[in-house]
């Protein structure tokens, strides 16, 4: 069968990866892909924010399957347009989609549905912010509630600097566009973790955990970004951890909205802090992660398709999801300035394919032209590897990317630290 996969980062490369290794998968087709896509893929160019340009590529190509790897493409009601067309997708529809791309939607919707989740207040103008600024001690949290790339919450010491904040939100200068409403949130303590659950409308499964780092800099130091790195173990999330999860967050979902009219049927991926006060929401995306999912897939032993038509059929209840034992770990190799202005089109040096199968170099940002190997994004390349532990998955991660240097590279050189100092 040929499969479509939409999107052209690191997370898609590892979706195109992990598709080329199923029995049933005949051809994949990637767009727009990236360097590394096409080395093993058919890639088709176009704007991902262009629903148009998607579907004429799906109406040509006519793949079996069409998996969607990007979030904006999910807000803007691609799976809704291809389902109308009779078309067969993976991914949520554009009104499910909103527990993404709307965060004032899924604050609400959380305490709709009882899900654990910090305190907020919902403001669309800087009256409202100061009105509400004092209803929450320091720091407190401020977030875009649209799209931001994962750029988009900025902790604040004082209510000044939130005001000042959100100031920017509204005008456009803290994000390139303006947004209409913020969250003014209750900064939570403890440890991040991400939790990748299958849903198809009426059941909820694991997938895997993961715990990523999105500050640029060592020691989680300096301006958010779209992630730095990432890791997967079993250890993570422990198998009560993991039934409380499904039973208090990703059910709960899912059954909220059935509820409401609008069935959850996707990757429902749950951004948590593990609190003193027990394990509360702090987010959803409602696809695959990055770069959580190089990590994540590197441990997956079931065929990435069986998930796929899970989730669409309705039968996620009759899959039993296997992840390899040990540990696998990613480290993006990104543009000096990230996740500021930076410089594009530069040659990318020793790439070469790596001698040991446990370890893959998947492309974040890349293109090909005459034959070389450029850099084309802020995050260019995820390195990503798998071992027994997380301190070996690490170490041939890091050797790896000794060995690939372009102009001005940085990259963070305490992926796992939190839970190695554990």
């Amino acid at each position: 069968m040929k499969v479509l996969v939409i999107g052209g980062g690191g997370r898609e490369h590892a979706l195109v990866w992990s598709l080329r290794k199923s029995p049933a998968v005949t051809e994949v087709i990637a767009a727009p892909g990236n360097g590394g896509i096409a080395q093993i893929a058919r890639c088709i160019p176009v704007d991902v924010n262009n629903l148009h340009a998607l579907i004429d590529i799906v109406a040509v190509e006519n793949p079996a399957l069409t998996v969607i790897g990007p979030e904006v493409p999910l807000a803007l009601g691609i799976v809704d347009e291809l389902q109308s067309r009779g078309h067969r997708v993976f991914g949520p529809a554009r009104a499910a989609a909103r527990l993404e791309s709307s965060k004032a939607f899924a604050k609400d919707f959380m305490r709709r549905h009882d899900i654990p989740t910090a305190a907020y207040a919902l403001c669309t103008s800087l009256d409202e912010v100061r009105e509400q600024l004092p209803r929450f001690a320091t720091p407190v949290v401020v977030k875009a509630s649209g799209l931001a790339a994962g750029k988009g919450v900025v902790i604040c010491d004082t209510h000044a600097e939130a005001l000042s904040t959100a100031a920017e939100i509204f005008s456009g200068t803290l994000l390139g566009t303006a947004d209409t409403e913020i969250v003014l949130e209750e900064f939570l303590t403890g440890e991040e973790l991400s939790f990748f659950a299958l849903c198809d409308g009426t059941h909820a499964i694991p997938i895997a955990a993961a715990q990523d780092h999105k500050r640029v800099g060592e020691g989680d130091t300096g301006p958010n970004t779209g992630g730095m790195g990432a890791y997967s173990t079993d250890s993570l999330a422990s198998p009560e951890l993991t039934r409380w999860i499904i039973d208090n967050v990703a059910q709960k979902v899912v059954d909220g909205m059935a509820q409401e009219g609008n069935p959850f049927r996707g990757i429902l991926f749950i951004g948590l802090m593990m609190t003193p006060r027990g394990p509360m929401v702090l987010e959803f995306n409602t696809r695959f992660g990055d770069p959580e999912t190089q990590a994540i897939l590197l441990r997956l032993e079931t065929d990435i398709l069986d998930l796929f038509n899970a989730s669409i059929d309705g039968t996620a209840d009759r899959l039993q999801i296997k992840m390899l034992p040990g540990a696998s770990a990613c480290v993006i190799a990104a543009s000096g300035g990230y996740p500021g202005k930076y410089q594009s089109g530069l040659p990318i040096e020793g790439l070469t394919a790596p001698t040991d199968p446990s370890v893959v170099v998947f492309h974040s940002g890349t293109a090909l032209k005459d034959g070389h190997l450029l850099t084309a994004g802020g995050r260019v390349l995820t390195i990503t590897a798998h071992a027994d532990n997380l301190r070996n998955s690490l170490e041939k991660a890091y050797n790896q990317l000794q060995k690939i240097s372009f102009e001005n590279m940085q990259y963070r050189r305490d992926i796992g630290h939190r839970a190695l100092r554990n």
